[in-house]
């Protein structure tokens, strides 16, 4: 790899530590090929992405970025787990070290903030972006409903009223 190519890559990567809402560290010795491209597939479904980076070239595009505390995580055969949304990546990560022992996830950032391993965990279970926002809107379209089913509970309840009265009349 050439001096322009190192260059490029530290771009890159400076780029994915500063616009990345969670970066996730881990080692991943003994994975073959297959595994590595199942856990880069269930990171793009997820809308995460999984990088393998030179940890000499992935320190230095660390220098004054937001997650600058993850570089001493960055020994031996490590690979970038990341994604704008705070917790997709984590639940990647989380996900595939249940059914890889040889993919041992050693912490991350989010943001500012550094997570060690438990720290992951704790992201990981966390509801993602999507599902907060389907929360809300939840929340949001309750009281409508409520107030139409208030609404329309009245007429309801007079024609159960006037069907009862006609029954008993027609008795």
């Amino acid at each position: 790899m050439d001096r322009a190519q190192k260059e490029q890559l530290v771009d890159e990567l400076g780029q994915i530590f500063e616009s990345s809402g969670v970066v996730v560290v881990s080692h991943y010795a003994g994975l073959t090929v297959a595994n590595m491209q199942d856990l880069r597939a269930k990171a793009s479904d997820a809308g995460a992405a999984v990088r393998v980076a030179k940890n000499r070239l992935a320190k230095i595009a660390l220098n004054d970025k937001p997650c600058a505390s993850i570089a001493d995580l960055l020994t031996g055969m490590t690979v970038l787990t990341f994604s704008e949304d705070p917790v997709a990546a984590a639940k990647v990560a989380e996900d595939f070290s249940k059914d890889n022992d040889n993919f041992v996830i050693l912490g991350g950032a989010m943001g500012e903030n550094a997570l060690d391993r438990a720290g992951v965990t704790a992201v990981s279970k966390m509801p993602s972006r999507d599902e907060l926002i389907a929360t809300i809107a939840g929340m949001l379209g309750a009281p409508a409903s409520n107030i139409a089913g208030a609404i329309g509970a009245p007429a309801s309840n007079i024609a159960s009223i006037l069907s009862t009265v006609e029954d008993k009349a027609a008795a």
